[in-house]
């Protein structure tokens, strides 16, 4: 049973799947007089830090690893609640507040949203880490996290998550929204006008930054490809892009959901031998992969949410790294323009696009504290709604 709503000051914590650093977002959330069945969030603040280069290096190396020594996890599941405490404090020197909650995502080491067949059973399975006890103790408030497997056994997908916060900040009653979240893996909600909660869409797109920064190292050795100048020097190779968006997650329906399972080191490989065989240069394919993004993101438009719209103009909003590659928006507004859609960045709307995925974990621990569920079943696939996480006490 839910329990009345407080306001209260949540912090979120978020590392994703481009493992480049730690995100934390300060948040105010109280009952909304005008909306009661959802709160009210106000950002607060919000800080960014990168991970050192031998804890990002651990962090990739982990991830769908095939064969990696349990104590190499412990060592690391501790290292990252060190890594989280210490972002929050440095955090907190920016932004003061006293805080009475934290929702803190961990670190994403494998998800596998559909089941498959494992020692004589069908399950899927996913693992965030991170040692919460250490961030529960240093900061001295209860911390919320393991948002993802609630949902998925009740037969979701565990992801996206991020919708509700898309609902309770971005719905309008006359402008269908669509927000484009660029992180590694992007991911998108689709709001039409005057939309209900059993309405919302949101599904994974494809790669966001995921394939472009794996080739950056590999190529230039550098993380990720700076206000996409890289790309900007290169010419699209369009039958590798075309060739791309055949493969069966561009066409499956949705729900769906991505991780570096699909599109990880071993896909990245694939894709720069398809563009060297087509007699591409280096940045040619950094082009490339930032015009398999884009293209995708369009493709997800036009094929899935088009209609839904009912003609209506639509905003397209843009949040994460990628709404820093200029190359990429670029490219996102020559897919999504002739479609009828305005592209902008989230910060246009007073959310800055580095914020909003750390706010809305903030926004699910808030809803998690109150013992009301945090996903959204339309998105995830789950047969119903979920209160979502485990808390760690102080």
């Amino acid at each position: 049973m839910s329990v009345a709503l407080t306001p209260m000051t949540v912090a979120g914590i978020m590392s994703g799947t481009s493992a480049d650093g730690i995100d934390v977002a300060f948040t105010h959330i109280a009952p909304n007089v005008d909306d009661p069945e959802f709160p009210a969030l106000k950002l607060l603040g919000h800080a960014g830090f990168p991970f050192p280069p031998a804890l990002r290096r651990a962090v990739l190396a982990s991830m769908n690893a095939e064969s990696i020594a349990t104590a190499e996890l412990a060592r690391l599941n501790w290292r990252l609640g060190q890594a989280y405490t210490e972002a929050l404090e440095a955090a907190l020197k920016r932004n003061p507040c006293r805080l009475d909650l934290i929702g803190c995502h961990g670190q994403t080491i494998y998800h596998q949203a559909t089941p498959a067949r494992y020692l004589g059973r069908d399950a899927a399975c996913t693992w965030q880490i991170g040692e919460m006890a250490m961030l529960a103790e240093r900061s001295g408030v209860p911390v919320v996290s393991n948002f993802r497997p609630a949902d998925m056994v009740v037969g979701g997908k565990g992801a996206p998550l991020v919708p509700l916060l898309d609902y309770v900040l971005f719905r309008h009653p006359t402008r269908g929204r669509v927000l484009q979240n660029l992180g590694g893996i992007g991911n998108l909600t689709a709001l039409p006008p005057k939309v209900g909660p059993l309405q919302v869409v949101a599904f994974d797109t494809g790669p966001g930054n995921m394939v472009i920064d794996q080739l950056m190292q590999q190529l230039f050795g550098k993380p990720f490809d700076r206000g996409g100048k890289t790309g900007s020097r290169g010419s699209v190779i369009k039958s590798v892009v075309s060739a791309r968006l055949r493969e069966p997650f561009f066409q499956a329906r949705p729900p769906k959901a991505a991780g570096r399972e699909e599109f990880g080191s071993d896909y990245a490989a694939r894709f720069l031998e398809a563009c060297t065989s087509a007699g591409g240069s280096p940045e040619d394919a950094i082009a490339t992969a930032t015009a398999l993004t884009a293209c995708s993101v369009g493709l997800a438009y036009s094929s899935f949410l088009f209609k839904s719209m009912n003609q209506a103009p639509v905003d397209f909003i843009v949040s994460g790294g990628g709404a820093r590659n200029l190359t990429l928006m670029k490219m996102l507004r020559e897919q999504l323009e002739p479609q009828g859609c305005t592209v902008q960045a989230s910060d246009d709307l007073g959310l800055p696009a580095e914020a909003k995925e750390a706010a809305a974990f903030a926004l699910l621990a808030y809803e998690t504290w109150h013992r009301r569920p945090g996903n959204i079943p339309s998105a995830t696939g789950a047969a119903r709604p979920v209160i979502l996480g485990e808390i760690t006490y102080v």
